[in-house]
Protein backbone atom coordinates (compact mmCIF):
# COMPACT_ATOMS: atom_id res chain seq x y z
CA UNK A 1 0.00 0.00 0.00
CA UNK A 2 2.91 2.33 0.74
CA UNK A 3 4.29 1.86 -2.78
CA UNK A 4 0.92 2.82 -4.25
CA UNK A 5 0.71 5.94 -2.09
CA UNK A 6 4.26 6.89 -3.08
CA UNK A 7 3.50 6.30 -6.77
CA UNK A 8 0.41 8.52 -6.55
CA UNK A 9 2.44 11.18 -4.74
CA UNK A 10 5.13 10.89 -7.44
CA UNK A 11 2.49 11.49 -10.12
CA UNK A 12 1.18 14.52 -8.24
CA UNK A 13 4.69 15.98 -7.90
CA UNK A 14 5.67 15.33 -11.52
CA UNK A 15 2.37 16.62 -12.91
CA UNK A 16 2.02 19.68 -10.72
CA UNK A 17 5.66 20.71 -11.03
CA UNK A 18 5.88 20.39 -14.81
CA UNK A 19 2.41 21.73 -15.62
CA UNK A 20 2.67 24.65 -13.17
CA UNK A 21 6.07 25.54 -14.60
CA UNK A 22 4.62 25.37 -18.12
CA UNK A 23 1.43 27.33 -17.32
CA UNK A 24 2.69 29.95 -14.87
CA UNK A 25 6.36 30.49 -15.78
CA UNK A 26 7.47 29.32 -19.23
CA UNK A 27 4.35 29.68 -21.38
CA UNK A 28 2.40 32.46 -19.67
CA UNK A 29 1.66 34.33 -22.92
CA UNK A 30 0.63 31.13 -24.65
CA UNK A 31 -2.02 30.33 -22.05
CA UNK A 32 -3.06 33.97 -21.59
CA UNK A 33 -4.03 34.05 -25.28
CA UNK A 34 -6.51 31.20 -24.78
CA UNK A 35 -9.87 32.90 -24.28
CA UNK A 36 -11.74 29.94 -22.81
CA UNK A 37 -9.47 29.49 -19.77
CA UNK A 38 -10.51 30.62 -16.31
CA UNK A 39 -8.62 33.53 -14.80
CA UNK A 40 -8.76 31.71 -11.45
CA UNK A 41 -8.48 27.94 -11.93
CA UNK A 42 -10.33 25.62 -9.56
CA UNK A 43 -7.29 23.86 -8.10
CA UNK A 44 -9.35 21.29 -6.19
CA UNK A 45 -10.67 19.82 -9.43
CA UNK A 46 -7.18 19.66 -10.91
CA UNK A 47 -5.81 17.94 -7.81
CA UNK A 48 -8.73 15.47 -7.81
CA UNK A 49 -7.99 14.68 -11.45
CA UNK A 50 -4.31 14.10 -10.68
CA UNK A 51 -5.15 11.80 -7.73
CA UNK A 52 -7.49 9.73 -9.91
CA UNK A 53 -4.95 9.52 -12.75
CA UNK A 54 -2.07 8.71 -10.37
CA UNK A 55 -4.12 5.99 -8.67
CA UNK A 56 -4.99 4.36 -11.99
CA UNK A 57 -1.40 4.55 -13.25
CA UNK A 58 -0.05 3.13 -9.98
CA UNK A 59 -2.53 0.25 -10.15
CA UNK A 60 -1.67 -0.53 -13.77
CA UNK A 61 2.07 -0.37 -13.11
CA UNK A 62 1.73 -2.72 -10.13
CA UNK A 63 0.20 -5.31 -12.47
CA UNK A 64 3.26 -5.31 -14.73
CA UNK A 65 5.78 -8.14 -14.43
CA UNK A 66 8.08 -7.31 -11.51
CA UNK A 67 11.30 -8.75 -13.01
CA UNK A 68 11.10 -6.29 -15.91
CA UNK A 69 10.99 -3.23 -13.69
CA UNK A 70 13.85 -0.95 -14.57
CA UNK A 71 14.22 2.75 -15.29
CA UNK A 72 13.68 2.10 -18.99
CA UNK A 73 10.61 -0.02 -18.30
CA UNK A 74 9.09 2.55 -15.93
CA UNK A 75 9.71 5.45 -18.32
CA UNK A 76 8.34 3.38 -21.24
CA UNK A 77 5.22 2.54 -19.23
CA UNK A 78 4.83 6.19 -18.27
CA UNK A 79 5.18 7.36 -21.89
CA UNK A 80 2.65 4.78 -23.07
CA UNK A 81 0.08 5.67 -20.41
CA UNK A 82 0.85 9.37 -20.78
CA UNK A 83 0.27 9.25 -24.51
CA UNK A 84 -3.40 8.55 -23.84
CA UNK A 85 -3.73 11.70 -21.73
CA UNK A 86 -1.40 13.94 -23.73
CA UNK A 87 -2.91 13.03 -27.10
CA UNK A 88 -6.26 14.39 -25.93
CA UNK A 89 -4.77 17.61 -24.58
CA UNK A 90 -2.45 18.20 -27.55
CA UNK A 91 -4.70 17.11 -30.41
CA UNK A 92 -8.38 16.95 -29.44
CA UNK A 93 -8.53 20.21 -27.51
CA UNK A 94 -7.32 22.41 -30.39
CA UNK A 95 -9.68 20.46 -32.65
CA UNK A 96 -12.67 21.40 -30.45
CA UNK A 97 -11.74 24.80 -29.07
CA UNK A 98 -10.52 27.98 -30.70
CA UNK A 99 -6.88 28.24 -29.74
CA UNK A 100 -4.74 31.14 -30.97
CA UNK A 101 -2.20 28.95 -32.81
CA UNK A 102 -2.84 25.24 -33.32
CA UNK A 103 0.80 24.36 -34.10
CA UNK A 104 2.04 26.23 -31.03
CA UNK A 105 -0.61 24.57 -28.86
CA UNK A 106 0.40 21.10 -30.05
CA UNK A 107 4.12 21.80 -29.55
CA UNK A 108 3.71 23.24 -26.04
CA UNK A 109 1.40 20.46 -24.85
CA UNK A 110 3.47 17.64 -26.38
CA UNK A 111 6.70 18.97 -24.87
CA UNK A 112 5.17 19.53 -21.43
CA UNK A 113 3.57 16.08 -21.53
CA UNK A 114 6.82 14.43 -22.61
CA UNK A 115 8.75 16.06 -19.76
CA UNK A 116 5.96 15.32 -17.25
CA UNK A 117 5.71 11.62 -18.08
CA UNK A 118 9.48 11.19 -18.35
CA UNK A 119 9.81 12.61 -14.82
CA UNK A 120 6.96 10.41 -13.60
CA UNK A 121 8.68 7.32 -15.02
CA UNK A 122 11.87 8.10 -13.09
CA UNK A 123 9.87 8.83 -9.92
CA UNK A 124 7.78 5.68 -10.43
CA UNK A 125 10.73 3.30 -10.51
CA UNK A 126 12.27 4.94 -7.45
CA UNK A 127 8.98 4.52 -5.53
CA UNK A 128 8.29 0.95 -6.52
CA UNK A 129 11.73 -0.64 -6.79
CA UNK A 130 12.54 -3.31 -4.28
CA UNK A 131 14.80 -1.87 -1.64
CA UNK A 132 17.92 -3.84 -0.88
CA UNK A 133 18.98 -3.95 2.70
CA UNK A 134 22.63 -3.58 3.47
CA UNK A 135 23.93 -6.28 5.73
CA UNK A 136 26.89 -5.73 7.91
CA UNK A 137 29.62 -8.22 7.24
CA UNK A 138 30.93 -9.59 10.52
CA UNK A 139 34.54 -9.23 11.13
Amino acid sequence: MTKHALAVAAYLVATFAIQALSHFVLNVEHYAAVTFMRTEPIFGLGVASMVIQGTILSYLYSRMAAPRRSIGHAVGFSWLAGSVLVSYIALAEPAKYVVPDVASWIAVELLAGFVQFTAFGFFLVSCTAKRQRWRRIPG
